[in-house]
């Protein structure tokens, strides 16, 4: 869709109208220009500008429903004028936005600003699982990270044994000024939340997830379900990865303790995405409870896949409109968000 809004002051503008916000939100859901009840799908509507709400004609009890009903943005009380410069920011922030900084921009509260992110990265979810690797068996790289804080930077509440130096030293391997021999525990042994990724190479896409563990049965089912048979699989020296030449894979290593490339044989293309991880997640969100991770992973995942590269020039306006596009048959509750009940889109 070429879109005639390119710049966030632009968008802030022109939302700012209802009229405008309704045209592209009909534009968005229904390209044919014809609205549609989401309960009974009939196209006999009347449209009441006071009330900002259609109204059907259908035998059905809700016989009036707003443009968000169906949609990420449904049981809202903001109005579309406040939920898409929204969904613009966080399609084209590099490093993200926190809650803070959207509620002040916005003027709602901190709570309500942190509900919106996660639903807008909601929408963010791809739903295209066609396998990496593609028909011609394209080179694929794999790499797992861990997401976590420093454990010197642990609350004394949180510690378990003690807040000394042998906490720092024996406890949780943290590389101590009156130590500087000594190796930190790093990889599988941390306490930090595993996340695996895999990057096709052809099409510079990558899929990534949060798992339970570094384990080979969970690498390998992630690995069968994402990637086509008899794809090439460039990884690390781990040796959960050693069944794959076995499983119609060809697969070759790279060892991260003597070299990082060897000529095609590198991951040097998912480390790229796990640094763009870590930088919005140290740096904006600064603290992201496991139990939200996948969520944030989605939303780096969606930026990455949409950069603009020299073969697909896109722009922030093509992105708004792309994460826009995914708003439809998507819900999130509060309580589900809280953990107050189960989360249709748990891993």
């Amino acid at each position: 869709m070429e879109y005639a809004v390119k710049t966030l002051q632009q968008a802030i503008t022109h939302f700012a109208d209802r009229e405008n916000c309704r045209a592209f939100m009909v534009f968005m859901r229904w390209p044919d220009g014809t609205p549609r009840c989401p309960y009974c799908d009939a196209t006999k509507l009347t449209w009441l500008a006071k009330a900002n709400v259609y109204r059907c004609y259908g035998e059905h009890p809700k016989q009036k429903f707003s443009l968000k009903v169906g949609t990420v943005f449904e049981d809202s009380a903001l109005g579309l004028e406040k939920w898409l410069p929204a969904v613009w920011q966080l399609a084209n922030c590099k490093n993200g936005i926190s809650s803070y900084e959207l509620s002040r921009a916005l003027g709602v509260t901190q709570r309500t600003a942190w509900f919106m992110l996660h639903r807008i990265r909601l929408a963010m979810k791809d739903g295209n699982w066609s396998k990496l690797g593609g028909s011609d068996s394209g080179p694929v790289e794999v790499d797992e990270a861990y997401i976590g804080g420093k454990p010197g930077n642990k609350h004394l509440s949180v510690r378990k044994r003690g807040s000394g130096k042998k906490y720092l030293l024996d406890e949780l391997g943290f590389r101590d000024s009156l130590n500087p021999d000594y190796v930190p525990t790093v990889g599988r042994s941390t306490k930090k939340i595993p996340v695996f990724g895999m990057l096709d190479r052809e099409t510079r896409k990558v899929r990534a997830q949060v798992i339970p563990e570094v384990k080979r049965e969970t690498l390998m089912n992630a690995i069968l379900e994402n990637i086509e048979k008899k794809s090439t699989i460039y990884s690390d020296g781990l040796a959960d990865y050693k069944p794959l030449k076995a499983m119609e894979f060809v697969h070759d290593t790279v060892n991260h303790v003597n070299e990082y490339v060897r000529g095609e044989v590198h991951t040097q293309g998912i480390e790229n995405f796990w640094s763009l991880l870590k930088r919005t997640l140290h740096g904006t969100y600064v603290s992201v409870e496991p139990f939200h991770l996948d969520r944030y992973v989605t939303e780096q995942i969606f930026r990455f896949n949409n950069r603009a590269t020299k073969d697909n020039p896109l722009t922030d306006s093509d992105r708004f409109v792309l994460a826009v596009s995914q708003i439809v048959g998507k819900r999130l509750t509060y309580a589900e968000l809280t953990g107050k009940t189960e989360r249709p889109e748990d891993f």
